[in-house]
């Protein structure tokens, strides 16, 4: 029963990403919550993951659903406004051992252990799941309904390294940025 008392309280824990509102704009025209873009990240790498059968799947799949966990308490943080990234890795790293101390002992180390290996982003899992959430991010700016100076040029060069390795990451890219010129046209 305490097992079960502790898996309760971390997903009501987590229920406040559902109100961190991001950067990023909806096609309804209000501000997406970091909740809603974890969700269409892992849908988005469960619909592709599979053809990257090198890829531990379940890994991937854990890994888009909580690499923004660090966000719970301090808010999402604009790649363009961050002045200091040392600051903010610090506050999501305390944020994701908060979380995870209402979980059972394994299953907190493992979300400790997952989300690291997200923020250092050398293995394979980290490296596709990293290219995706930068995708998912500028489809979200092309998609959505943003102020009138929404600066389209920053999608142009967000996350360009991680799109580097596999080719199907490279033909997304080329089709994101298409996208983008078209917004800027």
């Amino acid at each position: 029963m305490i097992e079960i008392r502790k898996h309760l309280n971390f997903i009501k824990e987590v229920e406040g990403l559902k109100s961190v509102t991001r950067t990023a704009w909806m096609q309804s025209g209000r501000q997406e919550s970091t909740a809603e873009h974890s969700w269409r990240l892992a849908l988005f790498a469960a619909i592709t993951a599979k053809q990257f059968p090198e890829l531990d799947y379940e890994k991937v799949l854990f890994m888009s659903l909580i690499h923004d966990l660090g966000e719970r308490y301090s808010g999402d943080q604009s790649a363009v406004l961050l002045p200091d990234k040392t600051e903010k890795e610090k506050e999501e790293k305390m944020a994701v051992k908060k979380l995870a101390s209402f979980l059972p002992l394994i299953e907190g180390n493992q979300l400790i252990a997952v989300w690291n290996e997200y923020e250092e982003g050398v293995t394979k899992e980290a490296l596709f799941v990293k290219a995706l959430d930068k995708a998912e991010t500028i489809i979200q700016h092309n998609q959505g309904e943003n102020p009138p100076d929404f600066d389209y040029e920053f999608n142009l060069t967000y996350g360009l390294k991680h799109f580097e390795q596999e080719a199907f990451l490279k033909s997304l890219r080329v089709e994101l940025d298409r996208e983008t010129r078209n917004k800027l046209d």
